[in-house]
């Protein structure tokens, strides 16, 4: 399919659909008595019962099982900043996603401001609509304080996809990459392209997971303590990463690395700069659509396994392989709040849909497709919520 013949049926579907998701009943009313149960004067009952035991709100609702997905349109897709209202197409397809893989509702809010406080204030208010609130393309580095401040205000699950949810695949993917590879992560030098919200946040999952040498690198050049272009969020992982405190620019630290890790933009590395890695590199490339490298020039040029964002190659790191199952685990399980915990066992359940025995340089992720992933998913994260909520009461 033609670029060209993708916009124009892509268009066409939206316009004939006015759009892609809709509300259906869950009951139909076709008597007086129906009517008299769905609304008033029946309702009224119900009304109280809540009133008088709060706790029944998710089982007396559609609480319990929607979830808000929330924008204010300033870092969608590689659009960057379009605004609430044209984002409206993405948020969409990331509703009928939860409910395609995790039959969960959600519910597109788009909001028509950037103020982090106003954002925060209206996310809150939601809290009684909502079971969990999915952040999603809200600019760097606005998210990291929205979505801080909302998981210490709130008591359901807040989640950053771009940043957690690509983290987690990062992982997953590379768990099954150094499989292949014969590498452990005790020992990988890995190297991040991009200290926007996806880089950090693949850097902190990393680190928690047991990777030890990492560094990330900015447009601005080697994320390093003292240099003065860093923002806050920058400044806490220059503490905790590149040890060698190297500056300088991505050609600086990239020989020797064992693995590449592209949150950036087009063309961001070159086919030289994969020969300056070390041997069997590992090149996940997730730059959309057009990634740092193209798999067949980092092939050339002695990279073993390739991950990108893109459906047309092997190895997609797609967020829909987490976001889902991370949800339906959390709302079932009852937590209050997504781990670090919870996602490094999503990153593993991941890995582990693929059985070693099939682990190949072109199949070290899931397809994105596979209706299985969310299902494991969900069981890794609702036993270790369950698992924490046990040793919080037992201390308790």
């Amino acid at each position: 399919m033609t670029e060209s013949n993708l916009r124009d049926r892509a268009i066409r579907l939206h316009r004939e659909n006015n759009g892609k998701i809709e509300m259906v009943s869950k009951v139909d009313i076709l008597t007086e008595s129906d009517l008299s149960l769905v609304y008033t004067p029946g309702v009224g009952d119900v009304c109280k019962e809540i009133e008088k035991n709060p706790q029944e709100l998710n089982s007396l609702t559609s609480r319990g099982n929607s979830v808000a997905v929330v924008t204010d349109g300033t870092a969608v897709l590689g659009l960057g900043d379009i605004g609430p209202g044209a984002a409206m197409p993405v948020m969409e397809g990331k509703s009928m996603l939860f409910k395609k893989f995790a039959g969960i509702n959600a519910i597109p809010i788009c909001l028509d401001t950037k103020e982090v406080e106003e954002i925060i204030a209206i996310v809150k208010a939601l809290q009684p609509t909502f079971a969990g609130i999915n952040l999603e393309d809200i600019s760097a580095p606005r998210c990291f304080e929205i979505e801080k401040r909302l998981k210490e205000e709130l008591d359901i699950p807040v989640f950053h996809d771009d940043q957690h949810g690509t983290a987690i695949v990062v992982l997953a993917g590379l768990l099954n990459s150094l499989k292949v590879v014969k590498k452990h992560m005790n020992n990988v030098k890995v190297v991040i392209n991009g200290a926007g919200a996806a880089g950090i946040s693949v850097a902190k999952l990393l680190l928690e997971a047991g990777f030890r040498d990492l560094t990330l690198v900015s447009l601005e050049g080697v994320v390093c303590e003292g240099e003065s272009w860093l923002n806050p969020s920058q400044k806490e992982m220059a503490d905790v990463t590149n040890k060698r405190h190297v500056k300088g620019s991505l050609r600086d630290v990239i020989a020797g690395a064992d693995v590449f890790i592209g949150v950036s933009g087009p063309a961001a590395l070159k086919a030289e700069e994969v020969e300056m890695m070390a041997e069997n590199p590992i090149i996940f490339a997730m730059a959309n659509p057009i990634p740092e490298i193209y798999p067949e020039e980092a092939l050339r040029a002695g990279a073993t396994v390739i991950g990108t964002g893109r459906s047309d190659y092997p190895n997609q790191i797609n967020n829909l392989l987490a976001f889902p199952g991370i949800f339906r685990g959390a709302i079932d399980s009852g937590a209050a709040d997504i781990t670090i915990e919870m996602k490094i066992a999503a990153a593993y359940a991941i890995a582990k849909v693929i059985p070693e025995r099939e682990l190949a340089a072109d199949y070290v992720i899931p397809h994105a497709l596979n209706q299985e992933v969310a299902k494991v998913v969900a069981r890794a994260v609702e036993d270790e919520a369950l698992k924490t909520n046990k040793k919080v009461m037992q201390t308790s």
